[in-house]
């Protein structure tokens, strides 16, 4: 058994049969980590002793009968904006370099509760706002299955680290594709949940604002069951997150998949895809029709205007929110990428009533995705229009990532499961998105796609 490339539902079960133990677990993670991470730079905190002396406990309580969760005993890491307590979290800005929390966000403690085990913090950009994850404070992060390219972001440090086999699974935030793009350069599984599942409290930025439905705290992981297995345990109201609601969360495996109906594309008429992409994304419309999946190509209408609202919903307020956050973090000089932002940011500023007709689009855009998914249970296309991030590249290539901006826009749930790989070796992912509140039906179609293609494939480092 290969401890470091288990699945985390494996190994709980393993040490819960006390076949290995949690600290045997914690060590083999810690050193991987020390074994990859001078050439991924993706875990910037790594809290060991603290880590092995709570796996000790845990395999203490163990021997007394003790379980204290479904994750007794398992690591996990997390993206360095989640906040821990006593484990620096820097959110990416310079204001933040030595910021400890006095307590764990929501979904840590939850965790915590569960049983799993902080192994380290993950590498981000400077307050997730890029597609990669680079910042002054720890630099770039590079991708496991080519260390001149980056493995994606905002979300980046920790699919690096999870696809290398540091992580059994961890925990990112995603606005417009940061848990899902990451998934995609990496060959991993992730999942967006619906907005209003998890709460964020403790994240930062945290919650809150016009544009709150955006964004959501979400899983990542190298295998789709432990998506599962982690979506229950974070989901739920809070009492602090305003946006959370006890909607039910149904269960993957009680979804029938011969029962659903799949529509396809691969190309959302804003950018479309290199070839491998549609390819990829036609191969595996073509393992749901083989697995008994009702499969058409078939897309919104209204999907070609995902960028251009998304866009305008980013720009709107000419930058004034983003730099209040950083000025309240003590942040005086800002990454390269940040300054894009802000400089897209100030150029596209709108006035009060450009705003109210843009969230009128938006509002429309919503109802008729909706009235297209009446006929579906899911969508599947591709996470973006590339496989393969160059490094400092994410403002020259915006439009790319439209094709996840569309579930923030809705809110829907969206999951990514590695499909297919280009002639050079680097993963492709394939974007699963489901009707509201229906992530069983989201992973129960991306654990068919990695049964039927593969899924994770460990890097050649």
């Amino acid at each position: 058994m290969n401890l470091i490339f288990e699945s985390a539902f494996a190994l709980a079960r393993t040490i819960r049969a006390k076949q290995v133990s949690s600290e045997e677990m914690v060590r083999a993670c810690i050193g991987r980590i020390e074994d990859v991470n001078p050439r991924l730079n993706a875990v910037v905190q790594l809290p060991a002793e603290s880590a092995i002396r709570q796996a000790r406990e845990a395999d203490q309580s163990l021997a007394r009968g003790e379980v204290k969760g479904p994750l007794h005993g398992v690591p996990f890491t997390l993206k360095d904006s989640i906040e821990t307590r006593g484990i620096i979290s820097t959110g990416g800005t310079e204001g933040r370099a030595h910021f400890v929390p006095s307590q764990d966000a929501v979904v840590v403690e939850r965790l915590r509760r569960a049983g799993a085990i902080v192994l380290g913090k993950t590498n981000c950009p400077e307050m997730g706002w890029a597609w990669e994850a680079d910042n002054l404070i720890y630099g770039r992060t590079n991708n496991p299955y080519d260390l001149q390219l980056s493995p994606g972001g905002s979300s980046g440090g920790e699919s690096a680290m999870i696809a290398a086999g540091g992580s059994p699974f961890g925990l990112g935030s995603d606005a417009g594709g940061s848990v899902r793009f990451p998934a995609h350069c990496t060959g991993i599984a992730a999942i967006k949940p619906t907005s209003g599942r998890a709460p964020r409290t403790g994240h930062f930025p945290g919650p809150g604002g016009m544009l709150d439905s955006l964004w959501q705290i979400g899983p990542l992981a190298r295998y789709v069951e432990d998506l599962a297995l982690l979506l229950p345990i974070i989901s739920g109201v809070d009492g602090q997150d305003t946006a959370v609601v006890p909607a039910p969360l149904g269960d993957p495996v009680a979804v029938d998949p011969h029962r659903l109906r799949v529509a396809f594309h691969t190309d959302h008429g804003i950018q479309t895809p290199s070839g491998e992409i549609a390819e990829t994304v036609r191969k595996a419309a073509a393992a749901l029709a083989e697995g008994g999946i009702q499969v058409e190509e078939a897309r919104p209408g209204v999907m070609d205007q995902t960028y251009e609202i998304y866009f305008g919903l980013f720009t709107a307020d000419g930058g004034a929110g983003l730099e209040s956050v950083l000025q309240m973090a003590g942040t005086t000089r800002v990454h390269p990428l940040m300054q894009r932002v802000l400089d897209l940011q100030r150029a596209g500023v709108n006035s009060m009533a450009q705003f109210s007709t843009l969230v009128g689009r938006w509002d429309a855009y919503r109802r008729e995705m909706l009235a297209f998914m009446s006929s579906y249970d899911a969508l599947l296309c591709p996470v973006c229009s590339f496989a393969g991030m160059v490094h400092g590249s994410t403002y020259d290539r915006l439009p790319c990532f439209s094709y996840t901006m569309a579930a923030n826009l809705t809110g829907w749930p969206a999951a990514v499961v590695r499909a297919g790989s280009t002639s050079s070796g680097l993963p492709i992912g394939v974007q699963i998105i489901a009707a509201p509140w229906r992530e069983d039906v989201a992973l129960a179609i991306a654990q068919v796609l990695q049964d039927a293609l593969g899924g994770w494939q460990p890097p050649p480092l």
